[in-house]
C-alpha cells in the first residue's frame, strides 16, 4: 500500500536535539491507515495557513510541503520561541495499488487529511470458471 523510506529521519531528529538546528526541513507527524476502499493519511500541521500547503504527485511519490510563519513581528523581542517555524516537508512513496490520480485533500483544525482510493485493479474481483460437467462456478479471489 504505502511505502515509507526515510532512513535519516531519526538521525536528523537527534542532530536537531543535540545541535539545536538541522540542515533538512522539519518533518510533520502523520498517521496512515486503510478504511474500506480508501487509504487515509493525516498530517499534523497546527498553525499552518492552508495557502502555504503544497501537494504534488510525481511518479507515485506524493510530496507535501507546508510553511509556518512566526506570528511575532520582525522587530519584536522574543522571550520564548519553542514552536517550530519554517518549512515542513514529507514524501510518501505510493504503491501501485493506490490511485495517485484521485487523491482528495482537506485541512481542518490543523490536520491535513489525504484520502487516496485503492486502484480498481487492486480490488478483489470474481472470476468465472467454465468447463467440465458441472458447468460454471464462481470463486472469490
Amino acid at each position: 500500500m504505502l511505502m515509507r523510506t526515510d532512513p535519516f529521519r531519526e538521525f536528523d531528529r537527534l542532530a536537531q536535539q543535540v545541535l539545536g538546528s538541522t540542515t533538512r526541513p522539519a518533518v510533520m507527524p502523520m498517521d496512515a491507515y486503510r478504511s474500506g476502499d480508501d487509504f487515509i493519511v493525516h498530517f499534523d500541521l497546527p498553525g499552518v495557513d492552508p495557502e502555504t500547503i503544497d501537494l504534488d504527485v510525481e511518479r507515485n511519490v506524493l510530496n507535501v510541503r507546508a510553511e509556518r510563519r512566526s506570528p511575532a513581528p520582525q522587530d519584536a523581542e522574543l522571550i520564548a520561541a519553542e514552536r517550530p517555524t519554517g518549512t515542513f516537508t514529507r514524501q510518501l512513496f505510493l504503491g501501485d495499488t493506490l490511485d495517485a490520480d484521485r487523491v482528495d485533500a482537506s485541512y481542518e483544525a490543523g490536520v491535513l487529511t489525504l484520502r487516496i482510493p485503492i486502484a480498481e485493479q487492486a480490488k478483489p474481483r470474481k472470476i468465472q470458471i467454465t468447463g467440465g460437467t458441472e458447468g460454471r462456478r464462481q470463486i472469490d479471489r
